[in-house]
């Protein structure tokens, strides 16, 4: 394998410019409930109902989910961001998480949607494992997802309720000389 012509560094960095939201993935275990952040996660399949998350192999979670049938996936609010720190390793005192039980999986309480998966298979990526999970079930709510970017978490501004179910207008042809931006840059 060719050697890449940049530094895993320099690699994360370009990769933190694609903001994502974050997630806590959650399994029980002998002594309670085990979870980790996760922003490297998102739907793989409508039918069958499928989602991904990539598990670095040296995390704890990683043998967890390697030995657990069944896991949770917490989406969260811009207000759990002390819940992402604590699950990404960095316990916020004080925090004492509350977990909500959808069967036999623990999920957290707040959150804006929770997923209830079996996982399906693993697949090597490197040095993380792909955990190919099934959606047995799901709930979610309105709300402001926390995001992540450039190593930093944001919260976004949600839609009003309704937004976005309604129809939307066909877009006209463009002529060759318009420029139209899709959105209002920020910058």
């Amino acid at each position: 394998m060719a050697e890449a012509a940049f530094d895993s560094r320099t690699f994360r960095n370009a990769l933190g410019r694609f903001a994502t939201g974050v997630t806590v993935v959650t399994a029980v275990v002998e002594g309670g409930v085990r979870g980790m952040t996760a922003n490297a996660f998102t739907s793989v399949s409508l039918d069958p109902p499928l989602i991904v998350v990539s598990v670095a192999r040296h995390a704890r979670m990683h043998g967890h989910l390697a030995q657990n049938a069944r896991f949770g996936v917490s989406v969260l609010s811009e207000d759990q961001q002390a819940y992402a720190w604590n699950f990404a390793g960095r316990p916020q005192q004080g925090l004492q998480p509350t977990f909500l039980r959808k069967g036999d999986v623990p999920v957290l309480e707040y959150a804006l949607a929770h997923l209830v998966c079996t996982v399906k298979a693993l697949y090597p990526g490197g040095d993380h494992t792909l955990v190919l999970g099934r959606v047995d079930d799901l709930w979610y709510r309105d709300g402001s997802p926390l995001t992540f970017y450039r190593g930093r978490f944001f919260g976004l501004i949600p839609l009003p309720v309704g937004a976005g179910a309604a129809e939307v207008e066909a877009p006209q042809p463009l002529d060759e000389t318009d420029e139209r931006w899709l959105v209002d840059p920020w910058w």
